[in-house]
């Protein structure tokens, strides 16, 4: 049938939905209609009157029995019986006098109109007193729900006052819909501010006998005369959390979410201005964490993903290499681009990196005055057209604590993006191995790097809360003790506990495929101040190193290289690393100063007798698990009977190794186990001597 013809037909009359129930008017219609026809049909045939009677009272007993059923109003049962019963009697009085007479056509249009009244009158009582039955259960529910409440709200009423020793009222109590816990809305008496319940926040959590995991938090209210209390009451944070299946579009402008906190709710961060800082040491779930901040990214429809990562480039390889190797398909058949927009692993390719972020953001702040006051901002307006780059620098706040000239080349340049380049569209994200004082004592980090991440895998050392999260007190280590569960703080939305998405190397790659076409391209203007170092990121040459690190799980060790496969690398010949070589010339300078023992398992008696009597220092290299701590030992005996402490350690790997004191500290405890070293003197005036260098050495 054709468009034209169905619009006729429905242009024609009003459409009659046949299968609807009748209303008060249809009913009363369709009642007296149907009298008048049996009346007229029995008048023609002569019926039986009695029957009608009959059919009368088995309707009206049939629609009592049916309404008792569903629990109808008695003056509905009572409404719907009269009806079938006048109904039979005018149909029984017309048959036997006539219903053509203006008396039986009269009655009969009272009798309906009777009949409609008294269904809507029906109809509207059964309304009235189902709407009744629904809020009396509601008020119910309420009254149980409130005395629950009331409950909750008196016990913390008397825990504060008990232990805070300040007086609050209790405005509201708010379940979450997770059931994981609930909110209470305070009002502190006397002019008292949130954080004087937040430092109490340990005590208030043993006292409620909270499990593990879970803490009673307090935080700012509606106005500063409010504090929002929330209590955990179970521990979500122990289970991994999987990164949501939907891959849809997100904008810098509306928020990337990172994870959510215990009550389910999803956390973002808001990096059109702000820069970002995540901590956590080894074993925490840092490296995830960065897959799930580059998951969001590559998901954003305005943001440009670059990535430094001098670790070889581990943090961006996976979102790299399945593209760059063709292993990734589109529906469409066309090639998937790379899940970042730009990768850097090794220190020339960064600094290549950051003088185009610079060459860019100057030249937009050029090239952009006319749109920018087109919009009357100061601030680059960030859309898929002129896209916001987001540089992604893992352990990149040790890079700007570093001594090392390379290191503090790309450290000044860092800086440099972060101070000159927010309205430009140019933010960074930093990691971090601690949130120590090196780390955050950098004025620009503090500043800029608003949104920051805590992952703290229980670990204690090099973790002060404290200085990552000022001003925010009751937050500690031990509440968080699970890989990808920290604490995540925003000008939006204060620090608290969080739980990282866990994200899977397959979704790493379904993501590369799923955003391949929703990545933006670098603007026209951007792209000509990037100029051809931009352009060609991708090449061959660029991208060689990428290839030379991979292994492939089938190739043997005596697998031959095939133009176009991943060599394995670690079958060529092996060059001395800066780690091993720093590590030779700690043992040749402390060989030359104090002597040399002999070598272990030598059979050359004459040259030993030779040698003058020293420290062995070849056990090094089978007592000490990495060249780092070959070194370290190395300086603690090059330190001899004066001894040494853990920063001077630090400092003296720091440019080869990049060692923190944590990790040096976790050494000399070791060493103090087994007898390797002696600890002299207590507190700040604390050394390390190894045995050599002792009476009992």
């Amino acid at each position: 049938m054709s468009s034209t013809a169905t619009a006729k037909q429905q242009s024609s009359g009003p459409v009659l939905d046949w299968s609807a129930g009748h209303g008060p008017v249809t009913g009363a219609l369709s009642a007296t209609t149907g009298a008048f026809a049996v009346a007229t049909t029995g008048a023609a045939t002569a019926m039986p009157p009695g029957w009608v009677l009959a059919v009368g009272a088995a309707g009206a007993l049939g629609h009592t029995v049916v309404g008792l059923r569903v629990r109808n109003a008695g003056r509905t049962l009572a409404t719907r019986a009269a009806s079938w019963l006048v109904g039979a009697g005018w149909t029984t009085w017309a048959m036997t006098n006539g219903p053509l007479t203006w008396a039986a056509l009269g009655s009969l249009a009272t009798i309906g109109v009777g009949i409609g009244a008294a269904a809507r009158s029906a109809a509207l009582f059964e309304e009235a007193r189902e709407e009744e039955a629904i809020a009396a259960e509601q008020r119910e529910i309420a009254a149980e729900l409130s005395a629950e409440r009331r409950a909750i709200a008196a016990e913390w009423i008397e825990r504060i006052q008990r232990i805070c020793h300040i007086t609050v009222r209790v405005l509201g109590v708010e379940k979450w819909e997770t059931g994981a816990g609930y909110s209470l809305d305070l009002e502190p008496q006397g002019g008292i501010t949130y954080d004087r319940i937040a430092q109490h926040s340990v005590a208030l959590s043993a006292d409620a006998k909270l499990p593990h995991g879970c803490t009673a938090t307090a935080g700012p209210g509606i106005h500063q005369g409010r504090t929002i209390l929330d209590v955990t009451t179970v521990n979500v944070l122990k289970d991994d959390c999987p990164y949501p299946s939907d891959y849809g579009p997100l904008s810098v402008l509306t928020g990337i979410p990172w994870g959510v906190r215990t009550n389910a709710e999803v956390v973002s961060a808001y990096l059109r201005e702000q820069c970002a800082l995540v901590v956590g040491p080894t074993g925490s779930g840092k490296t995830n964490m960065v897959h799930t901040i580059l998951a969001g990214f590559a998901r954003a429809e305005d943001v440009l993903t670059w990535v430094i990562d001098l670790n070889a480039g581990s943090a961006g390889l996976p979102w790299v290499l399945p593209a760059l190797n063709g292993e990734l398909e589109r529906e469409d058949g066309k090639p998937v681009r790379p899940g970042v927009d730009w990768l850097a692993g090794t220190h020339e390719e960064a600094l290549t990196m950051l003088d185009t972020a610079l060459a860019i953001g100057l030249h937009r702040k050029k090239a952009y005055q006319g749109v920018l006051s087109k919009a009357n901002t100061d601030l680059l307006p960030i859309s898929a057209r002129i896209p916001q780059i987001l540089l992604v620098i893992d352990e990149g706040a040790e890079i700007l604590v570093s001594t090392d000239r390379q290191m503090k080349e790309l450290a000044k340049k860092i800086l440099e993006v972060i101070r000159m380049l927010r309205a430009m569209g140019i933010r960074t994200v930093l990691t971090a191995l601690g949130a120590t004082g090196s780390v955050l004592g950098n004025l620009m980090i503090r500043r800029e790097g608003k949104v920051r991440v805590a992952l703290t895998g229980g670990e204690t050392e090099g973790m002060d809360l404290g200085k990552m999260f000022p001003g925010r007190r009751g937050l500690r280590v031990d509440q968080a003790p699970y890989q990808g569960a920290g604490f995540m703080g925003t000008p939006e939305s204060p620090a608290a506990l969080f739980k990282a998405w866990r994200i899977l190397p397959n979704q790493i790659r379904e993501i590369t495929a799923a955003t391949s076409d929703r990545h933006p391209r670098l603007d026209d203007v951007s792209a000509k101040a990037a100029g051809p170092v931009y352009a060609r990121r991708w090449d061959a040459d660029r991208t060689a190193w990428m290839r030379d690190q991979a292994v492939s799980d089938d190739a043997g060790d005596d697998s031959p290289v095939t133009p176009g496969a991943l060599r394995l690398s670690a079958l060529n010949e092996q060059q001395e690393s800066p780690e091993d070589a720093l590590a030779r010339r700690f043992r040749e300078e402390i060989d030359a100063q104090f002597g040399t023992a002999p070598e272990p398992h030598t059979t050359e008696q004459d040259d030993v007798a030779e040698r003058p009597a020293g420290l062995n220092l070849s056990a090094l290299r089978d007592e000490q698990d990495s060249p780092a701590q070959q070194a370290a030992l190395a300086a603690l005996i090059a330190a001899g009977p004066a001894g040494t402490g853990a920063s001077a350690i630090a400092r003296a790997l720091a440019d080869g190794f990049g060692t923190t004191r944590q990790t040096v500290v976790g050494w000399l405890k070791t060493w103090l186990t087994d007898g390797t070293a002696v600890r002299v003197g207590e507190g700040t005036k604390a050394r390390y001597v190894h045995r050599s260098h002792t009476a009992n050495g």
